[in-house]
């Protein structure tokens, strides 16, 4: 199997009627329109990418039908970030049920708990579910702006055996500039040894234009900080293909940063995803 983990990529299907949209998503929505698994796996496989964690669509919301399917058919290829809802009775059941069935991750983010970013953490449902991963293994997986990182170190304090990742960078340069200010708070994060952060959705951060060196410096000094031990590339697909090329957001990995040793980039490109994502979990 090609050796490589994208650590994040979404996919969807046109078939509606077998896997509904959630309520204010519309077909138009979807773009592009398809991005099945077997779409995504014809643009990673090439790259030599064999595996990847799918994140659950938010076309979806907290329906993880189609992506448990996709892990059913294909279990060597795919595990799974899955959405709870945080405000319901009892979302650390949620993620116990789903935990055999390959979801090794849940994706949080402010707009799920209904109130002001600064009290994003708040409702209960997010402390039982910091607690539940604590016990599982599974793994939090933030979606967030720097603006949501203080909520995170106090979550993180208070269960300091809970594993998190923060995705994309922290969307640091989302709006096309790299603020040192969040490059530090982002980095400030690291004195949390179970933090990780996902290295990537380059076509969407900084210039935007591949091969994407000008986040160089931010990724160096995130690897300074984290060590590459807790960072892992992820393309974010389909919405990295939209434009650019696959390729193009792993090569920045593997040619581009000459910062990185070899062994750098073995966990960037496997050993780190393998560990905290595909390993078994009880």
């Amino acid at each position: 199997m090609e050796p490589y983990i994208d650590a994040h990529s979404h996919v969807w299907t046109p078939d509606v009627a077998h896997y509904p949209l959630a309520e204010g998503f519309r077909v138009a929505d979807m773009d592009p329109p398809s991005f099945t698994a077997e779409e995504l796996l014809a643009q990673c496989r090439p790259a030599g990418v064999g595996r990847v964690n799918l994140i659950q669509m938010s076309f979806y919301q907290f329906d993880n039908s189609y992506m448990l399917d996709m892990i059913k058919l294909y279990p060597d290829r795919f595990v799974g970030t899955g959405i709870v809802d945080p405000l319901a009775a009892r979302p650390d059941e949620a993620m116990r049920t789903l935990l055999p069935k390959g979801v090794r991750a849940f994706r949080i983010a402010p707009n799920y708990s209904k109130l002001e970013v600064t009290r994003w953490l708040e409702p209960a449902g997010y402390a039982a579910m910091f607690a539940a991963a604590a016990e599982t293994g599974q793994v939090l997986s933030c979606l967030i702006n720097p603006d949501a990182f203080p909520e995170i170190n106090r979550m993180c304090m208070r269960f300091p055996k809970t594993p998190v990742i923060i995705d994309h960078l922290g969307r640091i340069g989302v709006n096309g500039t790299i603020v040192p200010g969040e490059v530090e708070a982002l980095c400030a994060l690291a004195k949390h040894p179970k933090v990780y952060v996902k290295v990537g959705a380059f076509y969407a951060l900084g210039k935007k234009t591949p091969p994407y060196t000008d986040l160089a410096p931010l990724i160096q000094r995130v690897v300074k900080a984290f060590g590459p031990e807790r960072c892992m590339w992820e393309s974010d697909c389909p919405f990295q293909v939209v434009r650019d090329q696959y390729t193009q957001s792993i090569d920045l990995i593997r040619k581009h940063l000459d910062f990185l040793t070899a062994d750098d980039k073995e966990w960037l490109l496997h050993r780190t995803a393998e560990r905290l994502l595909f390993a078994a979990r009880g």
